[in-house]
């Protein structure tokens, strides 16, 4: 697929898709071995086929500072998270083999620098707080103490757990092209699509060419609903409710940050790069706990200037059925109390998922809700 196929779509992120994949080197048996974590592998994966555009490798200090106080790489772009390597020590040599968790070499970084930072510092810019019972902090105060820099080339990708959803963002760039799409939206989801998504993701729909489903299928939490059974609910929705021809379903390989405002932005970032020109942000987009206001991951979008971004915010508020309605609203749209409205708390549901009860299809569509109670079903208690 040539460029000018595209050329219509927005650009990526800095102009052009970054390609950081190629043939390993022949003294790759002689480079000292970094071992990568599942989130670092996300994170090389990613930068291999230009998801993270326009990276090119594991940042630099001058990238990572201003980034962290500032939400910008160090020539000004708009970027909202670290993308770093963690190490014990510097290595000797001027490139290293890298390697997954099974030993196995799959790419290597040319050495730059390395250099100290404060986890305390970056928990807190980043993550808004500094308690290790949120999920994202915990795992950077377990990080190595210092962090590796350099350009990678990755040979090896990582083994797609959905390999029919597996697109790289030149690949999904070129189903919108051959669609006939210009602006498209993203929809980043870690959870099962219930009636409330589906009801703002066709909301969305309306107003572009298609709408790019894009669940998050690297690391999450261990209670969160597992990839498999979130891709079967997306699918058996898709079949029966959305029209074929204006909706594409792929994989994010990211892993979750849980880093709720500055993840949002990223994950906006991450899907124009894939082709989207536009991304909704509901409530709470990449929170965790109660670290985050209902609404913060829209509200850090006022931090840049109108378009600075190019990729365009969607903001939606909490939907619901509203009985008197007979419909799908928001707050936006609908003058009733909440005696009329069908809201189910998470818990309330897994108790009706693990007795076989199906929630309310004002709740959920049935063949979302079958495969939520087989799930949990199979699940060992």
């Amino acid at each position: 697929m040539t460029a000018v196929a595209t050329d219509h779509l927005i650009r990526p992120h800095g102009g052009a898709l970054v390609d950081r994949t190629g043939d390993p080197p022949d003294d790759l048996d002689t480079l000292e071995t970094v071992a990568l974590t599942s989130r670092e592998l996300s994170d090389l994966d990613m930068l291999a086929c230009g998801a993270l555009s326009p990276l090119e490798g594991f940042m630099g200090e001058r990238d990572y500072e201003r980034v962290v106080e500032e939400m910008r790489l160090a020539n000004g772009l708009p970027w909202a998270l670290p993308v770093c390597l963690a190490v014990d020590e510097a290595p000797r040599g001027d490139r290293v083999a890298l390697a997954d968790g099974a030993g196995r070499n799959v790419g290597v970084l040319e050495v730059m620098e390395v250099y100290t930072y404060i986890k305390e510092r970056e928990a807190e810019r980043c993550f808004r707080t500094t308690e290790d019972a949120h999920p994202g902090v915990a795992r950077l105060y377990a990080q190595k103490p210092l962090y590796l820099a350099g350009r990678v080339t990755v040979f090896e990708r990582a083994e797609p757990p959905f390999p029919e959803l597996a697109k790289d963002p030149a690949e999904t760039r070129a189903e919108f092209a051959e669609r006939g799409w210009k602006r498209v939206v993203g929809f980043q989801t870690r959870n099962p699509i219930h009636r409330a998504h589906e009801y703002l993701t066709k909301v969305a729909l309306e107003t572009v060419d298609g709408l790019l489903v894009h669940p998050l299928v690297g690391e999450t939490k261990s209670d969160d609903v597992p990839a498999s059974t979130r891709v079967e609910c997306y699918r058996v929705l898709l079949d029966g409710y959305y029209p074929a021809d204006r909706v594409v379903l792929s994989a994010f390989p990211a892993a979750m940050r849980y880093a709720g405002p500055r993840e949002a932005i990223w994950h906006a970032i991450g899907r124009k790069n894939y082709g989207c020109s536009h991304f909704i942000v509901g409530r709470d987009h990449a929170g965790v706990g109660t670290y985050y206001g209902t609404y913060d991951a829209q509200l850090v979008f006022d931090e840049f200037e109108p378009h600075e971004l190019d990729i365009e915010p969607m903001f939606f508020e909490h939907s619901f059925w509203c009985n008197v309605c007979g419909s799908m609203a928001s707050t936006k749209s609908c003058p009733h109390g909440d005696g009329d409205r069908v809201v189910l708390s998470g818990t309330m549901v897994r108790q009706m998922l693990v007795g076989g009860a199906v929630p309310p299809v004002e709740f959920t569509r049935p063949e979302v809700a079958d495969v939520l109670i087989e799930a949990y079903r199979s699940a060992p208690q």
